[in-house]
């Protein structure tokens, strides 16, 4: 009933800036919380960034100062700014978000992910 679709990664040198998106498609559904994920080979799913439906934002450490997440209520969209861009921002970076849908009560939808690849 619901997807998320990212996109925005490429490859960038360090020290670029990147502006992922993700939006979330279907009917009858209002979004609370939106998150950014990103996982490196070899290593576990990383939580970068969250924000609520009040706009509320939290990064992880490595990240702030450098992305900014923001939403779009009225496209249903959540979008990560990246700026200053390290080789260890290197990951494929995926949507979350926890979805009120219908009668189905909440929800956790993920995106396929989008890759980001940052060289030195």
């Amino acid at each position: 009933q619901v997807q998320l679709v990212e996109s925005g990664g490429a490859l960038v040198q360090a020290g670029g800036s990147l502006r992922l998106s993700c939006a979330a498609s279907g009917s009858a559904f209002s979004i609370n919380i939106m998150r950014w994920y990103r996982q490196a080979p070899g290593k576990q799913r990383e939580l970068v960034a969250t924000i609520t439906s009040s706009d509320i934002t939290n990064y992880v450490d490595s990240v702030k100062g450098r992305f900014t997440i923001s939403r779009d209520n009225g496209k249903n969209t959540v979008n990560l700014q990246m700026n200053n861009l390290k080789p260890e921002d290197t990951a494929v970076y995926y949507c979350n978000a926890d979805i009120v849908v219908g009668y189905l009560g909440v929800r956790r939808y993920w995106g396929q992910g989008t890759q980001v690849t940052v060289s030195s």
